[in-house]
C-alpha cells in the first residue's frame, strides 16, 4: 500500500482486455445479480420488471435489494409502490446526484413497462 491506502498495480494487473474478455467478465457479474433477483423476488416479474431490478441491483448491490422497502412491496403485490421505492436511490453522500436520479427514473419507467 502507498501512503494514501491505495494498492499498487502488480504488473501483470496492467495488461490491455480484448472485447471478449471484457463481455465474459459483465456476462459473469451480470449472472450473479440475475440468480439474486430471483432469489430475493420470487414472484411473478414481467421482463421489464426483472430488467429493471437487475440494473438496479448492479448498481447498488444485493444486499440493499435484499433489505430494501422496494423489496417488501414486491413480495406484498404492492408493484406500483415498489416502482416508486427505485426513486429514492439518488443519494451520494446525502446529497442527490443527477446521474443517479436519471438512472433510477429510467429503471422505473423500464419496471412500469
Amino acid at each position: 500500500m502507498d501512503q494514501r491506502g491505495a494498492y499498487q498495480l502488480r504488473p501483470e494487473d496492467s495488461r490491455t482486455f480484448s472485447k471478449d474478455e471484457v463481455d465474459g467478465i459483465l456476462r459473469s457479474d451480470l449472472a450473479r445479480f440475475e440468480r439474486g433477483v430471483a432469489q430475493f423476488c420470487p414472484v411473478p416479474l414481467t421482463q421489464g420488471m426483472y430488467d429493471s431490478l437487475v440494473s438496479f441491483s448492479f448498481n447498488v448491490g444485493l444486499g440493499t435489494l435484499q433489505r430494501s422497502t422496494l423489496r417488501q412491496k414486491l413480495l406484498r403485490g404492492d408493484k406500483a409502490g415498489a416502482a416508486e421505492e427505485l426513486l429514492k436511490y439518488c443519494l451520494a453522500g446525502g446529497k442527490i446526484l443527477k446521474g443517479l436520479q436519471n438512472r433510477r427514473i429510467d429503471e422505473r419507467a423500464m419496471f412500469l413497462s
